[in-house]
């Protein structure tokens, strides 16, 4: 979890002066970081809504929102390409929609690409010319040799631990992964959400349908309980951190809806409770019940917990 030093010294005298929606940190106390997104019962973004609305809970603790930004975020982005022997002509498709999908970024937006198979590897470090991470995507990735086993939960994993050795900043911080979501276990969920929740990162996942599981699923299960290919292998972890894992049939414009998602988000802000370093806490962000009432069924996604942090970092 992200926790950001600022004093609150007079933070109520400050946030009438300051501009609506901006978030001013000032050094003194440790604050933690929650990004959420509310969506109506046909799925819908609500961006409309005020720091009034939410209601946050931390180990079953109602807490006090004390700073809320409603604007974009400025954004650390990994885009985790699942090349295994499926996905050839998907990620083709999500190259051709890759400019298209760019345009819902913002200027000083990072992104960086990794792909993945039995390992994971870095293709090209954070960068603000999404130019270049266009030619990577559409030249380098495609480029390589797409075959061998998917190692899901590992990748993902991977993403989570490369954010957890970057210098720590005020940046949103995203990964989103495009794969058929089919593969062997290889690591426990917990341990993945607990490495999300320490590098402040959420996780959103592109599902792209691949009518040979079934054939595959039929093949692992007559060659033995190990050889069994399992769906679901990033869903938990994805909604756990916050993120979703959204199933699509046509990758171009489910890219640019999942980058659009990632891209605006509302930041809740509430001091951290006194707590003993390397913990874990739980957090439940749900809509007040007035605006429960004006949006029946809707839903806030947000991350379900956090790891205390040994020691705070001044962004």
């Amino acid at each position: 979890m992200l926790l950001v030093i600022t004093a609150l010294l007079a933070i109520a005298s400050a946030a009438a002066q300051d501009p609506p929606g901006d978030v001013v940190f000032r050094g003194g106390v440790s604050l933690v970081h929650v990004d959420a997104e509310a969506v109506d019962q046909e799925g819908r973004i609500l961006g409309n809504l005020h720091k009034e609305d939410f209601r946050i809970f931390d180990n079953r603790k109602e807490q006090t929102i004390v700073q809320f930004a409603a604007e974009d975020q400025a954004l650390d982005l990994i885009l985790l390409f699942d090349i295994s022997g499926s996905m050839r002509a998907v990620v083709q498709k999500v190259a051709a929609a890759a400019h298209e999908g760019f345009q819902e970024l913002q200027p000083g937006d990072r992104v960086s690409v990794m792909v993945f198979n039995s390992r994971s590897r870095v293709v090209s470090p954070f960068t603000e010319e999404l130019a270049e991470v266009e030619r990577v995507i559409q030249e380098d990735v495609l480029s390589m040799r797409f075959g061998g086993s998917t190692m899901i939960q590992q990748a993902v994993d991977d993403a989570a631990l490369r954010f957890l050795h970057e210098p720590r900043t005020q940046r949103r911080r995203a990964v989103l992964i495009i794969t058929d979501n089919i593969g062997m276990r290889t690591r426990r969920e917990e341990t993945v959400v607990r490495d999300f929740w320490e590098a402040d990162a959420l996780l959103s996942g592109l599902i792209i349908a691949n009518p040979a599981f079934e054939t595959m699923r039929t093949v692992g299960m007559i060659l033995g309980p190990q050889n069994l290919l399992l769906q679901a292998g990033m869903k938990g972890i994805a909604q756990k951190t916050g993120g979703d894992a959204v199933r699509a049939e046509d990758p171009a414009s489910a890219f640019r809806d999942a980058m659009r998602r990632i891209r605006t988000r509302y930041s809740l802000y509430y001091p951290l409770p006194q707590a003993k370093p390397g913990t874990k806490r739980l957090i439940r962000v749900e809509l007040s019940p007035q605006a429960a009432k004006q949006y029946p069924k809707a839903r806030v996604r947000a991350r379900t917990g956090y790891i205390v942090p040994v020691q705070t970092v001044a962004p």
